[in-house]
């Protein structure tokens, strides 16, 4: 921490767990079932694609847990993978968060929001309300800590309590549900380990992504090395069964023909259930829920730039703290690229994009807890991985299978099927990963000049 730094205001496990579920509970689950529904149409199969995803989540949630207890401090894996492996390792994952890590999901949920909008009112154009949303927001965060957690607190409340209403009057309202007696007779033990499975995945992950939110922002939690783990487990596993009923609601209560490849699937669920004006209403609100996992990612993201900042020669201002306790010159910066990312309008490759880069470093992350084990035996542990080591290995394992087969996929659609011209998704993850790098030599270079400077001077 800088000096003459204001203290922050520190959360408890309400709030860390809300943050944690606002930032699941986001963009993925409303958008994802549209395009799981091109690669299979299979009741069994679609739930058993949420509760892996699930699991992979809770299996990370639960390594998070320790490394979280034994090294409380904000920045998530960009302090976790600088003290396990090496502090350029650490700067590569803080790089990809600034730029995509929650950037690009506010900014999709940002530009989600704008698309539900739109769809109810058409008159209304979605790209400047995503801009619009995302700099109300910003402000708010930007302004003061202890307002944007009371805030938070307040959506993600709100959020649930729609989400279960929901869920009840999905099942309950439904005329014409869909036949789903003949998924399990249909449903092949093959298509789990189908390259079309591996890519819904994640799809998946990227709907469950947030699961280890508390972790960046360990600074302004109470007790963290307690708080932790109890709020990644507690929220994982909370959000997992409102995934699975949510998702089944979508499946039995609307023609699949209908979400086949679409965006908005809350809003074309709750036409179906409740009718067109009520449904609006219904996306409407559901579009409104989109504002907690914006305001959470804005405040999230902005936590792991500041600890960058304070590590960082050429990164100090990000930093800098106002009066009041924010970051704002991080946040501002986040904001930046969100705004940027929006004008893009790339959702699908910014989605793959941000899956492959922010899986790779959660798997890292999740290996790092066998390294710091051994290298470091005699830390305080008072969280230990529940299952070791077996949690750690399946979330190793399943993330791997899905990144190969997501750069498969780039690879075909390249060189076999022709659908695009470049490897878009590989080579920007790859670019992202050399910039990092560049950007580290570049600051070991500052440091360097600056000491040379200093012993010059004297």
């Amino acid at each position: 921490m800088l000096d003459n730094e204001p203290q922050p205001h520190k959360f408890g496990l309400i709030t860390a767990s809300a943050f944690v579920i606002a930032n699941m509970i986001g963009t993925g689950v409303f958008i994802s079932l549209g395009f799981l529904l091109l690669a299979t149409t299979n009741f069994i199969t679609i739930l058993l694609l949420w509760l892996f995803g699930g699991v992979i989540a809770l299996c990370g949630a639960l390594v998070y847990g320790e490394l979280s207890a034994a090294m409380p401090r904000s920045g998530g894996e960009y302090h976790f993978l600088r003290v396990i492996y090496h502090p350029i390792v650490g700067f590569m994952s803080g790089w990809a968060s600034l730029i995509v890590g929650f950037a690009a999901p506010v900014a999709l949920a940002s530009m989600a929001f704008g698309t539900y909008i739109s769809k109810v009112y058409p008159l209304i154009n979605p790209t400047c309300t995503a801009l619009v949303v995302l700099t109300v927001i910003t402000l708010i965060h930007a302004y003061d800590l202890k307002i944007g957690g009371a805030v938070q607190r307040c959506f993600t409340y709100i959020k649930i309590v729609i989400i279960l209403i929901f869920i009840i009057c999905g099942f309950v309202m439904t005329e014409n549900p869909t036949d789903i007696s003949t998924s399990w007779t249909e449903f092949s033990s093959n298509e789990i380990f189908s390259s079309g499975f591996a890519i819904s995945l994640i799809w998946i992950y990227y709907s469950y992504s947030g699961w280890n939110a508390s972790a960046y922002m360990a600074n302004e939690i109470k007790n963290p090395r307690k708080t932790i783990p109890r709020s990644l487990f507690i929220s994982t596993l909370v959000v997992t069964v409102l995934y699975i009923l949510l998702n089944a609601v979508f499946y039995i209560s609307t023609p699949i023909e209908e979400m086949k490849g679409q965006l908005e699937i809350g809003l074309i669920a709750a036409q179906s259930i409740f009718g067109i004006q009520v449904g609006n209403i219904m996306g409407i609100i559901i579009a409104l829920l989109l504002f907690s996992s914006i305001s959470s990612m804005v405040f999230l993201g902005p936590r792991v730039s500041q600890v960058m900042g304070e590590d960082t020669y050429i990164l100090r201002p990000l930093a800098i703290r106002s009066r009041k306790g924010t970051p704002y010159i991080a946040i501002w910066a986040q904001f930046i690229i969100s705004f940027l990312l929006i004008i893009t309008d790339s959702f699908v490759l910014v989605t793959k994009y941000t899956g492959i880069i922010l899986s790779f470093f959660s798997m890292l992350t999740v290996a790092g807890v066998f390294i710091h084990r051994k290298r470091f035996p005699l830390a305080e542990r008072p969280y230990k991985t529940w299952g070791y080591p077996f949690v750690p290995i399946i979330f190793i394992a399943l993330i791997f299978w899905s990144i190969v087969y997501l750069v498969y996929e780039d690879y075909m659609n390249t060189f076999v099927e022709q659908t695009q011209s470049v490897m878009w998704m590989t080579i920007m993850s790859i670019l992202t990963l050399l910039t990092g790098v560049i950007l580290y030599g570049w600051n070991q270079l500052a440091i360097k000049h600056r000491q040379e400077t200093k012993k010059t001077n004297i």
